[in-house]
């Protein structure tokens, strides 16, 4: 890796209010239930997060010895009842549930519920659909009570995250060397930032999340509310947390008619460079399709194609 990708790394980080110090060498978990399914085991489990517990599924392939792990982040699409159950297949749409596939093909899956989702919601648990007017304004006044400290919603879906980066490294039978990530909508947001500021994961995969914030501002696009950081687009844009991935792993899906990733060929474009400079523009990947801001059965099927080609590479 170049200094100058360092140097930006570092700031974007200092922007967020990212430190080394939030990287915690070790995550124990508490299991609460363990679900035997065709091809693996579901486990239902509990860990810290800086004084907020994290609820959600481990996933184990039947044999565990050296297996890649991917953590997924799961959508919004403004229902908060829905967090990991969706992404294992347990609720919600068929087409975000990655979890069971790549646990049948070996990958460790650790699928946590983000905050205000879910089994993280303060007036609803697990499923429960409840009045999705008072799961907004949880949101909302989490992403408010951050900024007026100086601080965002952002940096504390990060930390979190990336204690479930840390949780798949203390496996013994994980392979530290192919650790990635995943998501779509918010959890592919996710996948960018986080990504970009943790060296450890070396594959992921970011699905209709590819679009700048300017394009965002002249098209009057909504801004998801972790993304609302303060001073951040006066100095960066996607394309610079695309550039601080290089040279690792990266696939970005978009769709000419998702307003979600509408200029992803253009973020892919500046920051090709940085993946350039570093010999490595063979791991930068887009993948555009026809069509809107939903997963069809096409996309689905060739982010796990890629996500499985590629960590039996790395």
């Amino acid at each position: 890796m170049d200094k100058k990708t360092i140097n930006l790394r570092d700031d974007i980080a200092e922007t967020i209010g990212i430190t080394a110090s939030n990287i915690i060498p070790h995550i124990e978990y508490g299991l609460l239930e363990s679900t035997k399914e065709d091809g693996y085991i579901r486990q239902l489990i509990e860990y810290d997060s800086y004084g907020d517990k994290v609820t959600a599924f481990l996933l184990l392939p039947e044999i565990l010895d050296k297996n890649p792990a991917i953590l997924i982040n799961h959508q919004h699409n403004r229902e908060h009842h829905l967090g990991k159950s969706e992404v294992c297949g347990l609720a919600g749409n068929p087409l975000q549930a990655f979890g069971p596939v790549l646990a049948k093909k070996g990958f460790v899956v650790l699928a946590p519920d983000s905050i205000c989702f879910e089994e993280r919601r303060r007036d609803a648990h697990g499923i429960e659909s409840v009045s999705e007017d008072a799961d907004f304004w949880q949101h909302y006044n989490e992403m408010c009570y951050r900024i007026i400290k100086g601080e965002s919603l952002m940096k504390k879906v990060l930390v979190d995250a990336m204690n479930g980066i840390t949780l798949l490294s203390n496996l013994t039978y994980v392979d530290n060397r192919r650790i990635g990530t995943l998501g779509h909508s918010m959890g592919g947001n996710t996948v960018l930032f986080l990504s970009a500021l943790d060296e450890r994961i070396t594959f992921s995969c970011a699905s209709g999340s590819a679009c700048t914030y300017e394009n965002r501002i002249k098209n009057n696009v909504g801004i998801e509310m972790a993304s609302i950081i303060p001073d951040f687009h006066s100095k960066y844009d996607i394309y610079d947390l695309v550039s601080c991935i290089a040279p690792r792993r990266l696939l970005i899906v978009s769709a000419e008619d998702d307003k979600y990733s509408k200029d992803a060929s253009y973020i892919v474009d500046k920051a090709g460079s940085a993946y350039l400079e570093l010999d490595a523009i063979q791991n930068l990947s887009h993948k555009r399709y026809p069509g809107g801001h939903g997963l069809t059965k096409e996309r689905f099927d060739f982010i796990i194609e890629w996500l499985n080609s590629n960590t039996s590479i790395i």
